[in-house]
């Protein structure tokens, strides 16, 4: 066994890796850049190298770096991680002529399966349903339009060095053929070195699903089941579960078969992935395979209670799999969640900068672990758990790699318990300083559609199609809200009538009727009068009458505590509470179930005051261009006095690896230019103005 690793890589995986070398004794050696110098996963490593400056091109991605830091060390191997150079066959290939052990498949493998060109002809050989489409490199836009109708559309154009949803475009038409071979050209080429395109027919209503495999080098190989990964945004997964609540067992074994037969046709002893899309008759073709761990390994460990790393490490240390096909468990359901550093409100953008606040709920599950038996499972609401991170409170979420904040994870007995307990397990993820994708998360967990299993590759294009907002997050109840924001103002009144000196008739007075006025933008604030009896300042306990309906709520959590958890006519719930704010200094925000409630807390004239106060409408920004987002100013596409059309382009962004192009909402004059290209951008900070 290796008694030093590397790992080539950064964040959450970096942190995953460390945390199972550490059970195994193995001791790290982190790499970072700039930007990654005070990161989570240079704390955890016993030693860190730095590499360079913060792009990825001058850190991450230089080979000659990491090796020479992996030999300067004396580390005996390099884990790659996923993303970066994890499917590199160069990279593969140097690793194993200097000497050291890479933490993967073989070089050959890679290659095999990483052109998604050349894997799909070898998938034909080896028996592995495929799909109809042209598997040689396309050299222009026209003949990529030429091929798209002769396979009929909808076409899918892919990158064939591509993945993470990027140099992958759907196109239904000329036009978007020819756009889409464009974009997917410059996002390979950029993010891969590689600018070779194929097109593929696009498989209507399909399901993404994943078979994991894993090889040794002494010719045994098996499938962990599988991972049901429709749920995805802009070909990006964003909720993951095993199994799948979609195939049959008969679907499963004829997948799994196929997923294996191509591994062993490559050789392959790793860790890896053999990617399906599933018709809505269990039909199945083979997409690709991604030669790394994936992200979403970790339903799969909760299922099978195998701890991937640690068995990509002993195969890679020469070691055989004790375990048969037969003799793998599929134990209970699990589904993971991707936080992401992004605003769901703005359209996804992505969201830098400092995390002010970070709690994510209490962990009780670990890779590897008998999940759904023992201590695991003590605690009834947060048992079964796991939050995979690679960042901390008051840690900075920086511009120039992925949105990835955590992975959340958690496993059920069944699917319905497993929803049940990732919804509770978001109420309480405390996030603060940047937005992210909670809310959404939330959103799609409570959809009727998605608990009861009926949803493709499709769902949020079309349930969510026109963006996301306030009103897609429909809680359960929406006065609960309502009725703990009255509880702990009524909660901070009774502390505050306790304090001792007050002036005599003129105390802190603690009355039971009171009106929680839930504030809108547009100034329609709803005024809810609200009746708080009984409180139990010991136990507190107290009755809260919202209109017709009464709740019994107790909560023993302190008042400067965002996260408050307790119970609401005996049921359990969490939520998150904050007395006080930059937009509502004196208000109670409550967040649950993914809906976020303003509220001011108001005795009944003062709420009737309120009503008089006129709304003051915001400022008029229509003539200015302001930037969505934290990022680069990569370009200016106009200049002062040229006249634009709605649609035309305005400038690009760059943030957290992806390209935002800003185009004009109508048409206009461009007036004054505000910002200089290469300049780093705020949010909403303006960028040119119009005449």
């Amino acid at each position: 066994m290796f008694k030093k690793i590397l790992i080539a890589n950064r964040g959450e995986i970096a942190c995953r890796v460390i945390k199972t070398a550490r059970k195994m004794g193995i001791a790290t050696v982190a790499v970072y850049s700039e930007a990654d110098r005070d990161a989570r996963h240079v704390a955890l490593a016993d030693e860190a190298v730095l590499l360079g400056p913060a792009p990825s091109r001058e850190s991450y991605l230089v080979a000659d770096k990491i090796i020479a830091a992996a030999k300067s060390t004396g580390a005996e191997a390099i884990h790659p991680g996923y993303g970066f150079l994890s499917e590199n066959e160069d990279f593969a290939r140097r690793v194993e002529e200097e000497g050291l052990v890479f933490i993967g498949p073989k070089h050959a493998s890679i290659a095999a399966m990483g052109d998604k060109i050349a894997s799909k002809k070898l998938a034909q050989a080896a028996g592995v349903s495929t799909i109809p489409g042209w598997n040689d490199a396309i050299e222009s836009p026209e003949r990529a339009v030429q091929i798209a109708r002769d396979i009929g559309y909808p076409v899918m154009i892919k990158a064939s060095a591509g993945g993470g949803g990027k140099g992958l475009r759907v196109a239904f038409n000329d036009k978007e053929a020819a756009e889409g071979f464009a974009s997917c050209r410059n996002e390979a080429r950029n993010s891969f070195g590689d600018d070779r395109v194929f097109i593929e027919k696009f498989v209507e209503q399909p399901r993404h699903i994943e078979i994991q495999v894993l090889g040794d080098a002494h010719g045994h190989t098996l499938f962990l089941h599988e991972r049901e990964c429709s749920i995805q945004r802009r070909h990006q997964k964003v909720i993951e579960e095993a199994p799948s609540p979609f195939i049959s067992d008969e679907t499963r074994q004829k997948m799994g078969a196929q997923a294996v037969a191509l591994a062993k046709a490559v050789n392959y002893q790793s860790a890896g992935t053999v990617e399906f899309v599933v018709g809505k008759h269990q039909d199945f073709y083979f997409l690709e395979m991604n030669t790394r761990l994936q992200v979403e390994h970790p339903v799969t460990e909760c299922i099978t209670g195998l701890d991937l790393v640690e068995w990509m490490i002993r195969i890679a240390a020469g070691e055989r799999l004790p375990f048969a096909q037969a003799e793998l468990k599929r134990e209970g359901w699990a589904i993971e969640c991707r936080i992401n550093a992004e605003d769901p409100y703005r359209g996804f953008l992505p969201s830098t900068g400092r995390l002010v606040r970070y709690q994510p709920p209490p962990a009780t599950l670990e890779q590897g672990t008998v999940t759904l038996q023992g201590p695991a499972y003590a605690d009834g609401r947060f048992g079964g758990v796991r939050v995979d991170t690679g960042v901390y409170e008051g840690g900075e979420i920086p511009m120039y790699y992925d949105s990835m904040i955590a992975k959340l994870i958690v496993h059920g007995r069944d699917r319905a318990d497993a929803i049940a307990k990732m919804r509770d397990a978001l109420n309480a993820f405390v996030i603060r300083g940047i937005a992210s994708n909670i809310p959404f998360q939330a959103a799609l967990l409570a959809h009727p559609k998605f608990v009861a299993g009926e949803f493709n590759t499709g769902f949020i294009a079309e349930h969510y199609g026109r963006g996301f907002d306030a009103a897609d997050v429909a809680h359960e109840d929406p006065l609960f809200p309502v009725a703990l924001a009255a509880f702990v103002r009524r909660k901070a009144r009774e502390r505050s009538a306790r304090i001792s000196g007050q002036l005599a008739g003129h105390g802190v007075k603690t009355l039971a009727d009171l009106v929680v006025v839930a504030l809108a933008p547009d100034g329609r604030h709803q005024h809810h009068p609200v009746r708080v009896q009984g409180f139990d300042a010991v136990w507190g306990k107290a009755e809260v009458q919202v209109g017709d309906r009464r709740y019994t709520i107790q909560s023993d959590s302190k008042l400067g505590d965002i996260l408050m958890t307790g119970t609401c006519d005996g049921r359990p719930f969490t939520a998150q509470v904050e007395r006080g704010g930059a937009k509502n200094p004196l208000g109670i925000r409550v967040v649950h179930g993914g809906a976020v409630v303003e509220t001011l807390v108001l005795l009944p004239r003062a709420a009737e005051l309120l009503r008089l106060m006129p709304h003051k409408p915001p400022p008029d920004l229509s003539r200015f261009l302001l930037s969505p987002m934290p990022g680069l100013l990569v370009d200016i596409a106009v200049q002062p006095g040229q006249k634009v059309l709605a649609g035309e382009r305005l400038a690009v962004i760059e943030a957290m690896k992806m390209e935002n192009i800003l185009v004009a909402a109508q048409d206009g004059t461009v007036g004054e230019l505000l910002a200089k290209k290469g300049e780093s951008l705020a949010v909403d900070q303006p960028i040119l103005s119009f005449a």
